[in-house]
């Protein structure tokens, strides 16, 4: 092979042939353009680098770069003792390359394998890696070896010993770990990207071969280490979605503690994605859908959430609709899907609104009923107004043994007080109606409804309210006048609606404002 001389640059990889006095041959020359693409390649990851990428991904982007700098010293070396520095560098990536790279596989089919294990599996790397190490004293790994120069390239010759052969069993066991996981996911494993599997079983297949090939005897490059070029691509092609496709961590800050809250994602291609929480319970249909798939292309994606979708990106507004499981009813709503700051596609947030449906689907046919008998039993209608409103003031009684008391004797006292300004004739005095009046004593019992939305710890606590604890107290009078509105929202008597509602909002005011 004609050698080839270049002259020297100044990056890094140069610089350190120019401090060891080394020409660049072609082999030389090749082995530092893979070196600076490796290199390149791993400032790539770094920059697109999430908290959600495991640790075996930094740790193969890390060990590639330094398997090609030991090839780059080996190539210049003109010693047998510089020869084999380069052979050991070399081999802290093959001992413990195949490692990382078969866990990320794992990790990325989503299997799970045993703590126990994975550091079994470590330890036994290292005692490869350390036959190595000590080769020269030990022969474990080579028996000998020689060295020698030429004009166009550096050749270690080794004669292996036995732990050379087992490092070959280990390399064939890892492949076969790491086939059987591309493939396991590739038959049973819904929720994994097929185009990730295809990707992850063409990278094992060329790593394999080129291991198995060896150098090419034209450039004497070693192909198994230039395939670490490739997988490296691989593996930035994967990570670019990775984060979005990790469900559990784009949803994980929102999602509650008792899982009453599911996500369903879908990239900006309203391709599926994922689900989360209780999105499983709600629509079971999601473990057979294939991850990757496009809405429009799968019935039920199209019919279920592609049209809220649709909505959303038309109007820019909250797309939401109800729906009942059992004895359940859950709220769907669209929002935008983030990826940190970036918008990344859509995200179907599923509650568990059960009781606040109850709650107003019990009104709303309340209503409903008044509605219907309002013109033959209007007299009757006011009696279960009546009785509706002191309904919902025995339910805050049996939330809180004070508030019912405190709710009647409250009752008594605008009465006794409304009476008062009745009997008060004189110059100056209040000019109220029977009307106002009628309708003031009967909002009364209304007053804190607002109670039912407290907390019980908060609101059966005794003893003194820490300043939280008082704050979310004080929330009871706008949200009471939140459930009054809702209650008496349908109802004909707006004079009694805005006093009843003004009842619960404003009983806590000053009377001087």
């Amino acid at each position: 092979m004609q050698e080839i001389w270049l002259e020297k640059g100044g990056s890094f990889a140069q610089k350190l042939l120019d401090q060891i006095g080394a020409p660049f041959s072609v082999e030389t020359a090749i082995y530092l353009i893979l070196f600076e693409v490796s290199l390149l390649l791993t400032i790539l990851y770094a920059a697109r680098w999430q908290r959600n990428f495991g640790v075996y991904y930094t740790l193969i982007f890390t060990t590639i770069p330094i398997s090609f700098l030991g090839q780059l010293l080996l190539s210049v070396a003109n010693t047998a003792d510089e020869a084999l520095v380069g052979q050991k560098i070399i081999y802290l990536g093959g001992c413990f390359l195949i490692f990382f790279i078969t866990m990320a596989i794992y990790d990325l089919c989503q299997i799970s394998l045993p703590k126990v294990l994975k550091i079994l599996l470590l330890f036994f790397n290292t005692q490869i890696y350390l036959s190595v190490v000590t080769t020269e004293y030990t022969g474990l790994f080579y028996r000998s070896y020689t060295f020698e120069k030429t004009a166009f390239r550096a050749v270690l010759s080794k004669e292996y010993g036995p732990i050379h052969s087992v490092f070959i069993l280990m390399i064939i066991a890892y492949t076969v770990m790491g086939f059987f996981a591309i493939l396991y996911s590739a038959f049973f494993k819904k929720n994994v990207s097929n185009k990730r599997v295809v990707l992850l079983f063409f990278t094992e297949l060329i790593s394999v071969g080129a291991f198995f090939i060896g150098k090419s005897s034209w450039l004497n490059i070693d192909l198994a280490t230039v395939s670490y070029i490739f997988a490296q691509i691989v593996f930035l092609v994967i990570i670019r979605r990775l984060s979005i496709f990790n469900v559990r961590d784009t949803a994980i800050d929102t999602i509650t503690k008792h899982g009453e809250e599911g996500f369903i994602s879908f990239d900006k291609r309203t391709k599926y994605i994922g689900y989360f929480g209780s999105a499983k319970t709600v629509f079971p249909e999601l473990v057979d859908i294939q991850v990757d798939r496009k809405a429009s292309k799968n019935a039920f994606l199209s019919r279920e959430f592609l049209p809220m979708i649709e909505t959303y990106k038309k109007n820019g507004v909250v797309a939401d609709r109800l729906v009942e499981r059992g004895d359940k009813i859950y709220r769907l709503e669209v929002h935008t899907l983030y990826n940190g700051k970036k918008r990344s596609g859509y995200q179907i947030h599923i509650t568990d609104n059960t009781e606040d449906q109850k709650y107003i689907r019990m009104m709303d046919k309340f209503n409903d009923y008044l509605q219907d008998k309002v013109d033959e039993k209007t007299k009757h209608i006011e009696e279960m107004n009546e009785n509706l409103i002191l309904s919902m003031a025995t339910m805050v009684e049996s939330r809180d043994n004070s508030t019912g008391g405190h709710i009647k004797r409250t009752s008594y006292v605008v009465k006794l007080l409304v009476d008062e300004i009745m009997k008060d004739k004189s110059e100056g005095a209040l000019k109220l109606s029977k009307k106002f009046c009628h309708n003031l004593i009967k909002a009364a019992p209304m007053h804190d409804l607002g109670k039912i939305a407290v907390d019980d710890a908060i609101l059966r606590k005794p003893g003194r309210f820490t300043p939280e604890e008082f704050d979310a107290m004080k929330t009871h009078a706008e949200e009471g006048a939140r459930i009054v509105h809702e209650i008496l929202k349908d109802t004909d008597d707006q004079a009694f609606h805005i006093l009843a509602e003004n009842v619960a909002h404003y009983h806590h005011e000053r009377w001087d404002g």
